[in-house]
């Protein structure tokens, strides 16, 4: 897709239904890009309603707040097994909570040179952590979404 020069938006949903596929009808995955401000944008999420969306546009990396905008921050994957018991969730809980969602982990997409660019975030209906493969699983992904959004922003240059 990326040789192809497909939109990006395609190809980073693409890769998050490939994500949610690995635990049918128990995770959504949602991924997040960097903007030229620093701050998260949808990148692809298929399965997540637009107010949502809407809700969490232009989050701002910080350790301190939720999944995406935490390992956006600090560059680490940042697991949330329940919302209610996470402070970072606090100002923000409400709204996974309304969608059905208990918690969900994020793994940070960086570029080669280990710059973040966004977030590949996976919502789960139940109380658990990733299991490892779909850890391993979205590693690849991730991966995959790095090297698109990389390919993107030169050919936009």
């Amino acid at each position: 897709m990326v040789q192809r020069r497909e939109p990006l938006g395609n190809i980073l949903a693409h890769l998050a239904t490939n994500a949610e596929q690995i635990s049918p009808g128990d995770t959504v995955s949602s991924i997040l890009v960097l903007d030229e401000e620093g701050l998260l944008r949808n990148g692809a999420s298929p399965n997540l309603p637009a107010d949502y969306l809407q809700a969490i546009d232009r989050l701002k990396p910080d350790p301190g707040v939720g999944t995406c905008a935490a390992a956006a921050a600090t560059g680490n994957i940042v697991l949330t097994p329940d919302f209610c018991a996470d402070m970072k969730w606090a100002e923000l809980r409400h709204l996974p909570l309304a969608l059905g969602f208990v918690g969900a982990w994020s793994f940070p997409i960086k570029s080669e040179e280990g710059r973040v660019l966004g977030t590949f975030g996976t919502y789960f209906r139940n109380r658990r952590e990733p299991t490892p493969k779909e850890q391993d699983a979205v590693r690849v992904l991730a991966h995959a979404a790095a090297v698109a959004i990389v390919s993107q922003s030169k050919n936009a240059a």
